[in-house]
């Protein structure tokens, strides 16, 4: 098995990650010798048939789980569980890694040649056009400008149908009857994804791509070095009636005068941020802002609220960063439905989620940081080369104030790992995670929008 890795963060997350999967496999196989299940899988194996609830309380107490955990086990894992279970349970795993390139050199080059694909797909786009860099994910701002859920809403909903998807339906059903404040808007981007994804819909995702390129919408492909896919959006080419109806419509007709693109990422993780908001920097020719968007693990608030740090600490550089966030709630409040925003926060950009242990955790809400995610503090180490004629600093206190450059920096919570097993997936469907993400996509478009708008 072989991995690439796009940064030397890359491996904080991947050697905890194999040492855990190792522990707990070998865990699983010594609880399955001990307890005789081996035997009795075997012949769960040869019956074929699906396990009783007397089997599935057997194996969830020999594994030392509860019922409902051996259930989602099963859900997972499906018409393969008992084979899984016996494949663990024949031999322990003992895993040996080797680092074949690793240089930051390596890793520098691996950055540019991503550029020199992004280079020469849009470089016609982006050529010596003003840009907004946004480090978000690819669906959202598509959505929010190309205007194809919502003119194709009744495809959609006969599409919930055809496929008897119940819980969508009386979703659905309540949003029109105003039996729920969720937004309609976001519950078609929700279906579209999923209708899109459907290969008898082949013809449709293909009408939607032409319809998204009618808005100036190009999308480049990574190409083998990183794993980060990017659009670019010409704002000139938008269509005021196809947006979004929760964006502001003042001043549009300026926007046809906009020279300016955004160029919107795929977010990546801990350094390859620093790494990638420095290539692109060095290739264009004006940045006229930089704003991120992504999850975040909450140590004072609930699942689906949203995020607003204005000081960073990044465990790669040591240094604190203290900067004005582009956004405040006000920004945030009008487009989130079920989540509270938390502004003026402290954040800490961690180098691997499975490195922070309760401890940690403990030592950070100790002084007041109460948001833990992976790239702000990458982000702004290159926001402060961009701004000074040297590298970032370590170990420092850094003020960005006097910085040029208009920066945001929005987290959604996903997380809350002072409650066990709470997270996102854990507790709501993915449906319910749409409401942060384009309350913060929302946000976003509508600062660039206001600031061509306004010119």
């Amino acid at each position: 098995l072989a991995a690439f890795i796009a940064i030397a963060s890359d491996i904080d997350d991947l050697i905890p990650i194999l040492t855990a999967y190792e522990i707990e496999w070998n865990k699983i196989n010594d609880l399955l010798e001990r307890t005789g299940a081996m035997d009795r899988l075997s012949q769960y194996s040869e019956r074929g048939a699906a396990l009783t609830s007397a089997e599935r309380d057997g194996l969830a107490k020999d594994l030392h789980i509860s019922l409902s955990d051996f259930v989602t086990l099963e859900n997972i894992w499906g018409a393969a569980l008992v084979s899984n279970l016996l494949v663990i349970g024949a031999g322990r795993k003992h895993f040996a890694l080797r680092l074949l390139a690793g240089s930051l050199v390596d890793y520098h080059k691996a950055t540019q040649r991503w550029w020199n694909n992004i280079a020469q797909h849009a470089n016609h786009l982006i050529g010596n056009r003003p840009v907004y860099f946004v480090s978000s994910n690819p669906h959202s701002l598509v959505n929010l400008v190309s205007g194809y859920a919502l003119e194709h809403e009744r495809e959609l909903i006969d599409y919930i149908a055809e496929i008897q998807h119940q819980d969508l339906q009386h979703e659905y059903q309540a949003i029109q009857a105003e039996e729920v404040k969720s937004s309609k808007e976001n519950f078609l981007y929700y279906v579209l994804k999923k209708y899109c994804a459907d290969p008898e819909n082949a013809t449709a995702g293909r009408e939607k791509e032409h319809r998204e390129t009618q808005v100036g919408i190009a999308y480049i492909k990574s190409d083998r070095y990183l794993d980060v896919d990017a659009q670019v959006i010409e704002l000139n080419k938008l269509i005021p009636e196809r947006l979004d109806p929760r964006l502001s419509r003042e001043g549009m007709e300026r926007l046809r005068k906009s020279d300016a693109v955004i160029f919107n990422i795929d977010y990546p993780l801990g350094l390859a941020a620093y790494q990638i908001l420095s290539e692109v920097t060095q290739n264009v020719d004006q940045i006229k802002g930089i704003y991120s968007m992504g999850k975040a693990a909450t140590l004072n608030g609930r699942i689906g609220d949203v995020i607003i740090p204005n000081v960073v600490y990044d465990e790669h550089s040591q240094n604190t960063y203290l900067f004005n966030n582009a956004f405040t709630a006000r920004d945030i409040a009008p487009y989130l439905v079920y989540g509270s925003v938390l502004d003026n926060q402290k954040a800490i950009s961690v180098k691997g989620t499975f490195l922070q242990n309760r401890r940690f955790m403990e030592l950070f809400y100790r002084e007041g940081y109460t948001d833990i995610e992976m790239e702000a503090g990458p982000y702004l180490s290159a926001i402060y080369e961009i701004s000074y004629p040297r590298r970032y600093p370590v170990n420092e206190i850094v003020r960005l104030y006097q910085a040029d450059l208009d920066a945001g920096f929005l987290h959604y919570a996903t997380d809350t790992p002072y409650s066990k097993g709470k997270n996102l997936g854990a507790v709501h469907p993915s449906y319910y995670g749409m409401d942060p993400t384009y309350a913060t996509a929302l946000a976003i478009l509508q600062r660039i929008l206001k600031r061509e708008t306004s010119m």
